[in-house]
């Protein structure tokens, strides 16, 4: 069940040890462009706010940010607001490609 979970995770950062993972085995065929930019919208909360940033998938599709150890706890929960509102039609688009892709999985 764990692997299951874990292998819905698309992307995630982490300011301790400056590392950036994006999970290519399951969703390496999204645009290059797609990858770079979730890089980039991850290592600059990892830089703002410190912790951890991971981008997973909930069963039924949805888009999940999920931070731990902030060092500014309310200001990660802003730029989580922010980066949801900035990035409004990306996460729609990954929201409806999870759906496209993988909704048999279910």
């Amino acid at each position: 069940m764990e692997g299951k979970k874990d292998s819905n995770i698309l992307c995630a950062a982490n300011s301790a040890n400056m590392r950036f993972y994006f999970n290519e085995e399951k969703y390496g065929m999204l645009p290059e462009d797609v990858k770079k930019e979730l890089k980039i919208i991850c290592v600059l909360y990892c830089s703002d706010v410190g912790g951890v940033i991971i981008l997973s998938f909930s069963e039924d599709h949805r888009l999940l940010i999920s931070t731990m150890e902030p060092i500014d706890e309310i200001g990660a929960e802003l730029k989580i607001t922010k980066m949801r509102k900035d990035n409004e039609e990306l996460f729609s688009m990954l929201e409806e490609f999870s759906r496209k892709f993988f909704g048999e999985e279910d």
